[in-house]
């Protein structure tokens, strides 16, 4: 199964030049933990990093340094793992772990920003596989009474 199927279309971004209070609200109006960076590139926007709320706590608020002086982009992670649109399920995890990561954006032929994956996109389908499994055998169970009572 493609990424593409589950992953966010909704991704909340930012640019390298915002402010991090600007950020840190945005995540919070759209409650979310990350905003992907991007820059317009060729007339698509294409990420150039990831700033998390973990990526304020531990490198902004834990080193006391205030963050009215700091842009996103001072901040942001750039080591930054895309998946393309069309990679497996599989694919993507095996990167995150190798990663280390727990999310990645996910980019269309042009390296254009289309998505986000997180692993709780990945439980969040897992789950309703397997709600379904389920349902088969609850199914199965109930035609087996009604033809052979």
């Amino acid at each position: 199964m493609s990424i593409n199927l589950i992953c966010n279309h909704n991704v909340a971004t930012a640019a390298a030049t915002d402010g991090i209070v600007e950020a840190a609200t945005r995540m919070r109006e759209q409650h979310v933990g990350n905003l992907v960076v991007v820059e317009q590139r060729g007339g698509a926007m294409v990420p150039i990093g990831i700033l998390t709320d973990r990526d304020i706590v531990v490198g902004v608020v834990a080193k006391r340094v205030s963050p009215d002086t700091l842009t996103v982009g001072d901040a942001m992670t750039r080591e930054l793992l895309t998946v393309r649109e069309d990679d497996g399920v599989e694919f993507a995890l095996r990167e995150m772990r190798g990663r280390g990561v727990r999310r990645a954006p996910v980019v269309g032929k042009r390296g254009e920003l289309v998505g986000v994956v997180s692993l709780d996109d990945v439980i969040q389908h897992i789950a309703t596989e397997l709600g379904r499994l389920a349902d088969t055998i609850r199914f199965e169970q109930d035609a087996e009474v009604r033809v052979r009572p």
